[in-house]
């Protein structure tokens, strides 16, 4: 890994969080995720299942986690698998984990070898009446491709068809929405270096600057400052291309007269931060793109006026809808005409705004959590409105992380230059 040590506390209370709500006598069974397979014999950069971390800070594959509180013997109430070091294999993929060194990291003193697991873990299950099994159910998810997981779970039924199965993952959506002060600690540091490398293009971009220059900028401030990798695939987008909004071409000049929106965030120790700012390519805004951008700003400030526990995601958007309307009336982008006639389930500021305006944020950048029952303290979510105007060929978006506290919101992003003024400054000076 390229980040320092965390704490392994972390991942020990997040356990615990779990083992608290498992029912009495019951068994957890957590996998790493499959080595993707590429083209010819390469492999995807393999990226550890977002629960089974969340439990161990373990990023190796083969690994497992076995959480079992009732377990007669102590010493196996949790335990990490992991595949034996294998000196020939060490020569060709590198180092593996060593037992002290996996207990170093996730806090777990008993680990087992997965060439030694079959007859534990029978026993275990045999001992025990519920089974919690992990699935992805992260509510953006749209790929059906059958993981490990679910192949995991089709094999233990098929040879203990009689236990109770339960699924583990309403509780971990329910957990890791609630982020623990050491997690946001480590979601700070990836925000600290996504601001160092945000302050760094802003001296760094000019007119006839290409796109993936700008991406490949971004990259070399990660690594160098010990981020794990991008959080998500840098957005580059200068000119019209700012309103298609995933866009990755990353591949056209920037030129002199244009915004650039970019949405980026560094991956530190796991944890993601996620930022997008629109600056101007020549360092200047001009009037009306100036206007613009102020009013994607009030939206972003009024956003976070509003994001409190207690309000659910759906309500949160309707009201920045509502706000949203009116910065567009003013903008000569609505009409009140517009308005009166608008379809209830298309509103009439979604041509220009036609996304959500925050999600959940942490292992995942897009996270598990609630959007129809009401939010709580401790989770850390995105707040970014953005504007889009095709007659124009502009597209602006503001995006900083904020954590909910009891009473409101503390914006984690509170010393990134956001002010038009400001970034004017900065790119000039």
């Amino acid at each position: 890994m390229k980040y320092l040590p965390l704490d392994p506390r972390i991942f020990i209370k997040n356990r615990k969080r779990f083992t608290d709500k498992m029912e009495h006598r019951s068994i957890a069974v957590f996998l790493a995720n499959d080595e993707v397979p590429e083209n010819g014999d390469a492999l995807y950069r393999y990226k550890p299942n977002s629960s089974l971390f969340w439990l161990s800070g373990v990023q190796q594959e083969d690994s497992m986690v076995i959480l079992y509180p009732d377990n007669p013997d102590p010493k196996y109430r949790e335990v990490l698998v992991l595949v034996r070091p294998n000196e020939l294999k060490e020569k060709w993929d590198g180092k593996r984990l060593r037992a002290g060194e996996a207990t170093g990291i996730s806090g777990i003193k008993t680990i087992v070898w997965l060439d030694t697991l079959p007859a534990l873990l029978t026993s275990w299950i045999h001992a025990a009446e519920t089974i919690y099994l992990d699935t992805n159910e992260n509510d953006r998810k749209s790929s059906w491709i059958e993981t490990r997981q679910y192949r995991y779970i089709k094999e233990l039924k098929e040879k203990f068809p009689l236990h109770q199965y339960k699924r583990a993952a309403p509780v971990l959506k329910e957990l890791r929405a609630i982020k623990t002060p050491e997690e946001v600690a480590v979601i700070k540091k990836a925000i600290a270096i996504t601001e160092k490398t945000f302050r760094r293009l802003l001296q760094f971009i000019k007119p006839g600057i290409w796109e993936f220059e700008i991406e490949a900028e971004i990259l070399h401030s990660f690594l160098s400052n010990r981020a794990t990798r991008e959080g998500y695939g840098s957005i580059i987008a200068s000119g019209d291309r700012a309103r298609t909004l995933h866009y990755v071409s990353n591949n056209q000049q920037c030129l002199d007269g244009e915004l650039i929106l970019m949405d980026f965030g560094a991956e530190y120790g796991g944890y993601n931060a996620d930022l997008t700012r629109t600056i101007p390519v020549n360092g200047r805004f001009t009037k009306r793109q100036k206007e613009v951008y102020n009013a994607c700003l009030h939206l972003h400030r009024y956003a976070a006026s509003i994001l409190k526990p207690g309000i659910t995601i759906i309500d949160y958007h309707e009201k920045v809808g509502n706000e949203a309307t009116k910065e567009f009336i003013k903008l000569g982008l609505l009409t009140r005409a517009d308005i009166k006639n608008e379809d209830p389930e298309n509103r009439a500021y979604r041509k220009y705004l036609y996304h959500g305006i925050s999600h959940h944020l942490g292992i995942d950048v897009h996270d598990l959590g609630p959007f129809r029952s009401p939010l709580k303290a401790g989770m850390v979510l995105t707040i970014e409105p953005g504007i889009y105007i095709e007659d124009e060929q502009l597209g602006i978006r503001i995006e900083n992380n904020f954590q909910l506290t009891r009473n409101g919101n503390v914006d984690l992003m509170k010393t990134m230059p956001i002010e038009a003024d400001e970034i004017e400054r900065l790119m000039n000076s």
